[in-house]
């Protein structure tokens, strides 16, 4: 065991030598690539923006913190790791920190955060939901001819006594039932939501404002809806046809689908027995639920195996062939599913511990905000790079955090960041895509 005083830490020998450590380093931090962080900042103008959209009651006379300095102060740490308020306490005498968000002396403390998250209101999140979708549109150089938008939903763990904490039985706990929306790899909406709802609840609202705030940026652009079954409602679908707007999304499984495909999987079946081989057919036919005006286009997958058969539905009112809808553009629906896992798991996105509602959506935002400045990171700086698909996790363990000492003085800040750090080579590749940028 290591023997502690005032002054040294006594670590034992090596050799002739005495291993010894104190807490005389000076200005050091783990998080050199926080550099990196504020160039990608400086260059989206992503915590100005979101300070933009939220009214501030504070008396300016009174202001220590600009609401700009509190929120790129909280989503650098949340890009580095540090998901709780009270982390705050050490990060805000943290000098690469403070040079980062642009203060040369010490940050926001953990109460102050706290008043910031508890003065949220509902207007608030449209707002920086507008900041999600302005930056979205920023990113292109020109208007893309078609964008795909996935919808999903899942859980926020509750583990307190949070305002309209319900129980889900689906989970199995009380839960929040956010809904995102997704293109590619970028985030358009994060709506909290309380668990006793239907899933598909507000998705035909949040997809109509959303196409309609694309549209005004885009008036050429085709928009297609992507979603599982659980999203198959009449008012999403028939929005969608009244607006010019492509849709496939899953259907769930019922009697009359099974019928209506059960001549051609007993065909898939006497092939399996006679074969051995995996059998696997995609096709297409015209069904109308009760609840639909008419009917629609399905198409369906049907697989016959040695587990039986399996078969799958979507409906849609886009064109081609059937293969080509469903494998290549179906299919692809499960990588919103790993955006969304990126989101609450590396950008703390189920950090959802404020006993008010609305400061749990504010949360939730400002985990949607640290998530686009890491993608933008990822896409703007790391293309063709061994971390050009990496997660969020991933770049932040092998990116962000390096070991670094500071020298602080009145002409300029020397950062020193560790001279064998396996991707330095990457890390200054990095650096010089995003100064090539510009702010």
């Amino acid at each position: 065991m290591p023997k502690c005083t005032d002054a040294r830490i006594d670590f034992g020998r090596f050799g002739r030598r005495v291993i010894e450590a104190d807490f005389s380093g000076g200005d050091l931090s783990s998080d050199g690539g926080l550099l990196l962080l504020r160039q990608v900042d400086a260059h989206l103008g992503l915590s100005r923006a979101a300070a933009g959209a939220i009214p501030d009651p504070r008396d300016p006379e009174r202001i220590k913190h600009s609401l700009r300095d509190l929120l790129a102060q909280r989503l650098y740490g949340l890009c580095c790791g540090y998901e709780d308020l009270n982390d705050h306490k050490a990060l805000r005498a943290d000098v690469l920190m403070q040079t980062a968000v642009g203060r040369a002396e010490a940050l926001a403390s953990a109460p102050t955060f706290s008043r910031l998250e508890n003065r949220a209101t509902r207007a608030q999140a449209w707002a920086l939901h507008e900041v999600l979708a302005a930056q979205f549109i920023a990113s292109f150089d020109k208007p893309p001819a078609e964008l795909v938008l996935d919808i999903d939903a899942s859980d926020v763990p509750l583990h307190g006594q949070q305002e309209l904490s319900q129980f889900h039985a689906y989970y199995d706990h009380h839960c929040y039932l956010p809904l995102y929306v997704f293109c590619g790899q970028a985030m358009l909406a994060c709506v909290l939501r309380p668990s006793k709802i239907d899933g598909a609840r507000h998705a035909a609202a949040v997809i109509k404002l959303l196409i309609t705030r694309l549209r005004r940026a885009w008036p050429a652009t085709r928009f297609v809806v992507r979603a599982d079954s659980g999203f198959c409602r009449r008012r999403l679908l028939q929005w969608c046809e009244r607006s010019d707007v492509g849709y496939i999304i899953g259907l769930a499984r019922n009697a009359r689908l099974h019928a209506a495909v059960e001549v051609a999987e007993a065909a898939l079946a006497d092939a399996y027995k006679a074969s051995g081989s995996k059998q696997r057919l995609i096709g297409e036919f015209s069904y109308a639920a009760k609840s639909w005006p008419r009917q629609r286009r399905v198409i369906t997958r049907l697989e016959y195996g040695n587990q039986g058969t399996n078969p799958r539905f979507v409906v849609t009112n886009l064109r081609g062939e059937p293969e080509a809808l469903y494998d290549g553009l179906y299919c692809q629906r499960g990588e919103a599913e790993n955006r969304i896992k990126e989101a609450q798991l590396d950008l703390f996105g189920t950090r959802a511990s404020c006993s008010r509602f609305v400061a749990n959506q504010f949360r939730l935002l400002l985990a949607a905000l640290a998530y686009t400045l890491m993608q933008r990171l990822r896409s703007l700086a790391l293309q063709s790079t061994e971390l050009e698909r990496a997660s969020a996790a991933t770049i932040r363990v092998r990116l962000l955090k390096i070991g670094a000492a500071i020298l602080r003085n009145t002409r300029r800040v020397r950062v020193m960041l560790a001279s064998h750090h396996p991707l330095r080579e990457l890390f200054a590749t990095a650096a010089s895509r995003l100064a090539a940028l510009g702010p």
